[in-house]
């Protein structure tokens, strides 16, 4: 666990949990994404004071880049998971019910962190979002190898083009991350998924 030493204005230096910090500051982001989310909001949810947060992360840029990468390693889990099934079906149904998860639990917000980043940036923040596409583009590369290979080894069919089944799949985790963002329900995002398998090619 990362502890910070930062100088306080009188006696001792004060120590915080940086790890807690950072955890706390994710779901913020993660919840009014990166331009929603205010210094103060940030401040507060993380326990300290705006120079402490400078002088242990940085800038608020600086802050969501790391926050993402815990987000990555934690949040996203699944994703790597998924990529391990015997199957090319089951990596997608695993991709996609492991979003289901991620996406309607009950201990963090709802929807994506990409997804809502991405769709609010503006010019400023155009950093966050090359950031956050960038990351998305390696996962989509990832999957489209591990379909090639299923291609390869006779469970796809030959004429399946694997770049378009690849953003397929990532067109419905992203509708499903904006419907969960927008209430909809663990039932009504099995169903979606549900309905995405039946059409899953076959030989």
């Amino acid at each position: 666990m990362e502890t910070a030493v930062l100088p306080a204005p009188k006696g001792r230096p004060r120590e915080f949990c940086v790890d807690a910090a950072l955890a706390a500051a994710l779901g913020v982001f993660w919840s009014k994404g990166y331009e929603g989310a205010s210094m103060t909001d940030l401040t507060c949810a993380m326990g300290i004071t705006k120079p402490s947060l400078y002088a242990a992360f940085g800038n608020k840029e600086a802050l969501f880049h790391r926050a993402l990468d815990l987000y990555e390693a934690e949040k996203l889990a699944y994703t790597r998971e998924a990529l391990e099934q015997p199957t090319a079906r089951a990596v997608a149904e695993y991709f996609m019910r492991g979003a289901v998860d991620a996406q309607t639990s009950s201990c963090d917000p709802k929807g994506c962190l990409g997804v809502i980043s991405t769709n609010a940036c503006g010019v400023e923040a155009e950093s966050i979002r090359a950031d956050v596409i960038v990351r998305r583009a390696s996962s989509q590369a990832a999957l489209v190898e591990r379909f090639e290979r299923a291609k390869r080894e006779g469970d796809l069919p030959d004429h399946v083009d694997v770049q378009s089944l690849t953003a397929y799949l990532y067109a419905i985790l992203q509708g499903m991350a904006v419907q969960a963002g927008s209430g909809a329900t663990r039932a009504d995002l099995e169903r979606v998924v549900d309905m995405s398998l039946l059409g899953w090619p076959g030989r």
